[in-house]
C-alpha cells in the first residue's frame, strides 16, 4: 500500500477530529481545557466544508456565514456528510490565531498569525529588528501547531480510550438536537 492509499484509507480521522472538535468547543461555550496548561478558546465561524461519498458520487455542502448561521452544516452532520473544512479561531495567552483546517491531510489552510507590537509596526530597516520579527512570527507558527497537535492528541486519547462509545453518544446527541430539518 502506497502513501497516498494510505491518506485516503484514514482521512476519517481529520473528519472525525474536526467533528469532535466543533462539538468540543461548544461543550463549553467556545472554552476547551488543555492538560496543564488552563483553557483555551476555540471557535469554528465563517465556512465549512462538508462531503459524502467519493470519486464521481461524491457531494459537498459548502456553508458560509456567523457562528449561528451554520445550521446548515449541522444538518449535513446529521444526514451523514463528514466535516472536511472548517475555519477556525483559536485563542490562547492573550493571542489569537485564525485558520482553516482541511481534516483529510490535516493541512491548515489561509493562517492569519496574532498581531503583535512587532509586526504592526514592522516599517523597521535593521537587521535585528527584521531577524527578530522573523523570530517572532516563526515562534507563533510553532505555537500554534503545537496546540493544534495537543488538541489533536486529546482527541486521540478519547478515541482511542474505553469510553468512547459514550463520548459519541454524546456527539451525536450533540448533532440531533442542534440539527434544523428544513
Amino acid at each position: 500500500m502506497d502513501l497516498v492509499d494510505i491518506i485516503a484509507e484514514k482521512r476519517f480521522l481529520g473528519q472525525e477530529f474536526l467533528t469532535w472538535l466543533w462539538w468540543k468547543s461548544e461543550e463549553r461555550g467556545g472554552s476547551i481545557e488543555l492538560p496543564g496548561a488552563g483553557d483555551i478558546t476555540v471557535v469554528f465561524e465563517k465556512h465549512m466544508l462538508l462531503e459524502s461519498g467519493e470519486g464521481e458520487s461524491s457531494e459537498k455542502l459548502i456553508c458560509t456565514g456567523l457562528q449561528t448561521e451554520l445550521q446548515e452544516a449541522r444538518t449535513g452532520l446529521q444526514m451523514g456528510k463528514k466535516l472536511e473544512q472548517a475555519r477556525i479561531v483559536i485563542g490562547h495567552n492573550s493571542y489569537e490565531y485564525s485558520l482553516t483546517m482541511a481534516g483529510a491531510m490535516m493541512e491548515f489552510r489561509n493562517v492569519r498569525l496574532p498581531k503583535t507590537e512587532a509586526t504592526e509596526n514592522d516599517k523597521s530597516t535593521s537587521p535585528e529588528e527584521v531577524e527578530g520579527m522573523i523570530l517572532e512570527r516563526i515562534y507563533l507558527i510553532e505555537e500554534l501547531v503545537r496546540l493544534v497537535n495537543v488538541l489533536f492528541g486529546l482527541f486521540l486519547k478519547a478515541r482511542l480510550g474505553p469510553r468512547w462509545r459514550e463520548e459519541l453518544s454524546t456527539i451525536r446527541q450533540w448533532v440531533a438536537k442542534t440539527a434544523v430539518i428544513v
